[in-house]
């Protein structure tokens, strides 16, 4: 639907911005949570604090009653006063003022400890429940969506849920209940007074259901756009290098600022809304504020009320105002809120990981027949695959790039389902096999490796963590790196990535293939493993690792030829085809596309 047909596309004649973030074509994004969802999580996470939450109520009914003796007090007074009493009681009057006072000043502190322990807790809770469905999350799904729109949900939904959760949930109850007890104080002081509410709310109805018609969806726009923004910085600050080198620096700056653009244009809809609702407010309450004074002054005259009644209901109404703002005030924050709330509860969304536990292989043979797969609908990056890997070999996936060898590499992996065919290990097929069964018997290793804040050692044990010490050292032996970790001062204790030894690229590769000798797959998946490293170091490397994995199938997507040279069997993938299957010598004894490559190598 074009923007202008769309109901939120303008603003009292002003048109709303023509791109939707919530769904840009060009930016892959994990799910956003539908209401139900977010319902039922919300629900959940109440059950868990139903404890706090009446606790929290209970202290404010107490606050909120004694707040309401002042003006009872002040009322019984004047209706003295009118009555022409000679014993006013202003010492018990003054007495009673004063511990009401003492009671609501008590209970106010604990309104506000308790609201700040309640959102502390949920908030703590909805991290921990967002970190392990994250880390839940199948594989696809991450490289898919790429990392921008899981960070700006990690950080900035993250912070803006902050102060929802510590203090829009608490205050938005503590406002309710307010707002209650004193519309039933008004009813029980002078029931003819509530009747100023009534004349208020038709337009407080109005204004609220016009801008939270809106605001949902403007503020879910904000947040995607945002995301969009993270994603385009991120990739350009990751691709750094290549930007440089290819000079797509005007590019990458135009789509940022584009980015930047479509995001502020949704921030100043949303800024624009609440510049409408707020006039909307202030007029209700000045209309409750006077509809008591006016009809409490025609009732008095009729006799239908006493004169303490309508100064009873005078304070209880401008007490009102409070509540009433705050309610509207923090609900206006939890439209916000509910948008990151729905962005992180998402990923509650995504179909977990589908495959059959306890299915054991029946043997180690990979085979690939007739896969068809592709990152986009009908649009097929590899077509009719059909591959043996036996157990034990060698196996080198090479061809041009953009050709499909990662793909290839990832399906034989389990990190992707084919569309059509399958791929299975011994007998069984990986996508009916849970992630950490096939974990189990491949592994993947790309050129993107992490090192976690903390020690050598507990990076390392992260593939193994019943690995002692000697098998550490095996393992950083196995892969070169013994030679620069013995020399930390620390040894395997020594405190690594941010905040201690600054590990390089090349170091941070040996350290997962590290954790690769120390998992002990049988199958692996090498997806330009050495790229970091130079020739000389790369060969050597791959030297260490053929002695160790000796027995192993090792299927290795290959850039650099010699790795081909080893292998038992190399496979030539062009334009999502195996054109070309055989050894070394029998393939450059073909002339085909693989001799073509091998000449081109060397020169």
């Amino acid at each position: 639907m074009p923007a202008s047909a769309s109901p939120h596309s303008r603003w009292f004649g002003v048109p709303a911005p023509a791109y939707d973030p919530s769904a840009p074509e060009d930016v892959t994004i994990l799910p956003v949570g539908s209401p139900a969802t977010v319902r039922s999580y919300v629900r959940a996470l109440l059950r868990r604090h139903r404890r706090a939450f009446v606790l929290l109520v209970t202290v404010n009914s107490i606050a909120v009653i004694a707040s309401m003796a002042g003006p009872h007090l002040l009322g019984g007074v004047v209706d003295d006063v009118a009555a022409h009493e000679r014993q006013l009681h202003l010492v018990r009057v003054t007495v009673l003022f004063a511990v009401a006072l003492v009671v609501q000043t008590v209970f106010t502190q604990q309104v506000r400890l308790r609201g700040a322990m309640l959102g502390e807790e949920m908030l703590a809770d909805l991290r921990e429940d967002f970190l392990v469905r994250s880390v839940a999350l199948p594989p696809s799904v991450l490289e898919r969506a790429g990392t921008g729109d899981l960070l700006s949900r990690i950080t900035t939904d993250i912070d803006r849920l902050a102060d929802a959760m510590r203090k829009a949930v608490p205050q938005l109850a503590v406002g309710l209940v307010w707002t209650v007890l004193l519309v039933g104080a008004l009813c029980l002081t002078a029931p003819p007074l509530a009747l100023a509410v009534l004349i208020a709310l038709p337009l407080l109805v109005i204004g609220c259901r016009w801008y939270f018609r809106r605001a949902p969806h403007a503020y879910r726009a904000e947040a995607a756009g945002y995301a969009a923004v993270a994603a385009a910085l991120a990739e350009t600050v990751d691709a750094g290098r290549t930007v440089e080198a290819h000079r797509l620096g005007a590019r990458r700056v135009a789509l940022s600022e584009r980015r930047v653009g479509e995001w502020t244009a949704w921030e100043r809809r949303t800024m624009w809304l609440r510049t409408v609702l707020f006039p909307v407010v202030n007029l209700s309450n000045m209309l409750i504020i006077g509809g008591v004074l006016l009809l409490g002054g025609a009732f008095v005259m009729e006799g239908w009320i006493s004169v303490g009644q309508l100064t009873t209901g005078a304070l209880l109404a401008q007490m009102l105002v409070e509540p009433v703002n705050m309610i509207l005030r923090w609900y206006d924050e939890l439209q916000v809120a509910q948008v990151s709330l729905a962005r992180l509860v998402g990923v509650r969304e995504i179909e977990p990981d589908s495959g059959v536990g306890g299915l054991t292989p029946r043997g180690k043979d990979v085979r690939a027949r007739q896969v068809r797969f592709g990152y986009l609908a009908d649009v097929d990056v590899l077509r009719g695959i059909t591959l043996d890997v036996t157990p034990g070999s060698r196996v080198a996936l090479v061809g041009p790039s953009g050709a499909g060898k990662s793909t290839l590499g990832r399906l034989l992996a389990g990190i992707y389902g084919p569309r059509r065919g399958e791929v299975t290990l011994g007998g069984e097929r990986l996508s009916d096999m849970r992630a950490e069964d096939v974990r189990r018997h491949v592994a993947l290793v790309n050129q993107e490796h992490h090192v976690f804040v903390g020690t050598l050692r507990d990076n390392l044990l992260l593939a193994s963590p019943k690995s002692g010490d000697a098998e550490l050292w095996s393992a950083l032996a196995a892969v070169g790196a013994d030679g620069w970790a013995t020399a930390l001062a620390d040894g395997l204790d020594s405190e690594v990535g941010s905040g201690g030894m600054t590990i390089t690229p090349a170091q941070a590769q040996q350290i997962a293939l590290a954790r690769l000798v120390l998992a002990d797959p049988h199958t692996l998946v090498l997806d330009e493993a050495t790229s970091l490293l130079d020739p000389r170091a790369a060969r050597h490397l791959e030297r260490s690792l053929g002695q160790v994995l000796a027995g192993r199938t090792v299927v290795a997507i290959a850039h650099r030829l010699h790795t081909a040279h080893d292998a038992d069997v190399i496979a030539v993938v062009e334009d999502g085809r195996v054109s070309e299957l055989g050894s070394h010598d029998d393939l450059v004894a073909a002339d085909g596309p693989y001799a073509a490559l091998w000449r081109s190598w060397h020169g």
